[in-house]
């Protein structure tokens, strides 16, 4: 095999610039796909300074970052979610596009641009970036917001206006005579190709999913959902159409069957890093010298982007009668172009509608657009009245769901299955996540609300409704899925209560660190049982078995220090610092410090601060360590005289 050194060097200098840019954007609270364009101005051969020697050949992974964007947009395409934001989504958001193609040919008139430029620029500026818009809300904490809902539920409606563009831009050079017939044999081409599309959603992508999950095996599923998103990509291109269309038509296959939420899970690492060289290669591509000499253009694109859409889709919204304050703060969410644009400008560019002066226009009023959105939002607020904007409130006739609403099962093997269990008995809600579609299966037949996918990935977490569960019971037995999970949780969920199991101390420990509430040990609380079992035979006071068991459990989880002795006849939990001498050197075994004093060593606390945690047999004692005990008064007294007696 022969390698390009030189391929490999701008394949790093590409890479470079990417993490360079998005460095900056995050430093700058800016979008991370405005610092992936600017990494790639300046590394582009168009500007001074270090350049990629062919950028032509990073077009590839451009698209292959646009099929894998359009795949996963395919997977998250909810049908459900477009019908919940009712008659403002589904009627409003094609009203919004079409005004702003008529708003572009109304003043592409005025200007004498070509009529055919006209429309191009007008379908380019209608849509605006979901990836910028949807941080830029997740950053303000204004998701559920009521225009944040509403802006969402818009951007669903131009996800799908995107695909059919993508089919109808092309059919638009053809003249005038033959236009609609163009038009009519692409809507056709891809009615031929979705009809056995929908076949294969219903009847033989499911079951090849299915049995490819039953492997567990991660990789194998990543590469047939790679192959399934981009094999469709390469027919429908066969077939005279674009990638773009294929990869979502191959999303909205998998997004039909039960594995969407984890297919998207395990693609978003590889989606994100082909879409960051997609902006750098799109960055590279600017050339500001075109810019510069097509400043009007430019100037007028960005006008119809900021001052246009804030109008038009203000007066949608308010048509829909929501109050003129959501509407505008709508509007403002709307000021903005992004990768969607970039994808039909490429087509149009392909197909010979528009030149590159229109080209390289729209690409750097998007990144304008995107600084002054950026501003607009974090701003306008302020400016046009404090009121709670984070409150949800209805969209259409759904309102959102109270927070603290179920239970979020992590696990459902016999441990979970215990769980769930009881709280169908208590008939508590609650939502299970487990990796085998068996088990899956079996609970949606029951219809418990169920996901097939891994705990521990987030966006798996996210879609089972972590972010307002009352509790999460993470019941995954190996130690570090357990942990992912926890940690996961509690980066979504802050104030969730976090159940965990653990088979040792070490374990607790990672999973307490991690951000569990409690950590359960099967092991003490089977000598907890055991205890409890066996005080309650002898018929002893249940109040005092009730207070003994408590500090038991309280001993064995290594809680600190109590304080002062109790009057009552129960052990208690105290710490001591051993001196030299005694039981210095000595370890637990040797010791005996069981059989002698009748006392349970819990914890030793070293010198340098490091705990050992129900230490083994063979730990030693040394001087200068604080040494946590459990045992009756006069049993810890004993202890203690014993540890300061020299030998």
């Amino acid at each position: 095999m022969i390698t390009d050194p030189i391929f490999f060097r701008d394949l790093a200098m590409v890479l470079v610039a990417a993490v360079l840019g998005a460095a900056v954007a995050w430093l700058t609270r800016q979008p991370l796909i405005l610092g992936y364009v600017l990494g790639g101005i300046v590394i582009s051969p168009l500007t001074p300074g270090p350049s990629v020697s062919d950028i032509r050949t990073f077009e590839l992974f451009a698209e292959i970052g646009v099929v894998l964007l359009m795949f996963s947009i395919g997977i998250e395409f909810s049908l459900r979610d477009l019908l919940k934001a009712r008659w403002v989504a589904l009627v409003g958001g094609p009203l919004g596009i079409a005004l702003s193609v008529l708003l572009s040919l109304g003043v592409g008139l005025l200007l004498g641009w070509p009529v055919l430029q006209s429309a191009i620029v007008g379908i380019v500026v209608s849509v605006a970036s979901t990836m910028v818009l949807a941080r830029l809300l997740m950053d303000r904490g204004e998701l559920n917001a009521p225009h944040g809902r509403i802006m969402i539920a818009i951007t669903l409606v131009e996800d799908l206006a995107v695909v059919m563009l993508i089919v109808l831009i092309p059919a638009l050079g053809e003249q005038a005579a033959r236009r609609l017939v163009a038009i009519g044999q692409a809507l056709g081409i891809g009615l031929a190709i979705l009809i056995p599309f929908f076949y294969l959603a219903a009847k033989v992508v499911p079951p090849l999913l299915t049995r490819v999950a039953q492997t567990r095996s991660q990789e194998l599923f990543l590469l047939v959902t790679l192959a399934l998103g981009i094999g469709t990509a390469a027919v429908t291109h066969a077939a005279g159409l674009s990638l773009a269309l294929g990869a979502f038509l191959a999303g909205l296959i998998v997004n039909e069957s039960d594995y969407a939420h984890e297919t998207l899970s395990r693609l978003l690492p590889l989606r994100d890093t082909f879409v960051a060289l997609f902006f750098v290669t799109i960055g590279a591509l600017v050339n500001p010298a075109a810019v510069l000499d097509n400043l009007p253009l430019l100037a007028v694109i960005v006008a119809l982007v900021v001052i246009g859409k804030l109008v038009i889709w203000t007066f949608v919204v308010w048509l829909f009668r929501f109050p003129l304050r959501t509407a505008f703060l709508v509007g403002v969410g709307l000021t903005q172009i992004g990768e969607f644009s970039f994808i039909l400008v490429q087509v149009a560019r392909a197909s010979g509608l528009i030149g590159d002066e229109v080209y390289n226009a729209t690409l750097a009023a998007s990144l304008l657009t995107i600084l002054i959105n950026a501003a607009l939002v974090r701003y306008m607020p302020r400016l046009i009245g404090a009121t709670d904007l984070t409150a949800p409130t209805p969209v259409g006739d759904e309102r959102a769901s109270a927070a603290g609403d179920h239970v979020l099962l992590c696990g459902f093997g016999r441990v979970g299955g215990a769980v769930a269990s009881a709280l169908e008995t208590f008939e508590a809600p609650y939502v299970a996540i487990d990796t085998s579609p068996d088990v899956v299966r079996g609970l949606r037949s029951r219809g418990i609300a169920s996901l097939l996918g891994d705990a521990s990935r987030r966006r798996v977490l996210e879609r089972a409704g972590a972010g307002r569960a009352a509790l999460a019971v993470v019941a995954i037995s190996e130690i570090e899925p357990a942990t992912r999970a926890v940690r996961a949780l509690r980066a979504i969920n802050p104030r969730v209560p976090i159940l965990a199991r653990a088979q040792d101390p070490a374990s607790r420990d990672k999973l307490l660190a991690a951000g569990a509430s409690e950590v359960i040990q099967p092991e003490i609380e089977a000598a907890s049982a055991l205890v409890g079992h066996s005080l309650r035979y002898l018929s002893l006071p249940s109040q005092q078995v009730l207070a003994y068991l408590e500090r038991l459990r309280g001993a064995m989880h290594a809680r600190p220090a109590v304080g002062a002795p109790t009057p009552e006849p129960l052990p208690e939990i105290r710490e001591l610092l051993l001196p030299d001498g005694g039981l210095d050197g000595q370890s637990l075994r040797g010791a005996r410090v069981r059989e002698r004093f009748g006392v349970t060593i819990v914890a030793i606390i070293r010198r340098d601060g490091s705990a050992l945690l129900h230490p083994s047999p063979e730990t030693l004692f040394r001087a200068g360590d604080r040494v946590r005990l459990f045992g009756l008064r006069e049993q810890i007294d004993s202890f203690m005289l014993a540890s300061q007696s020299r030998s």
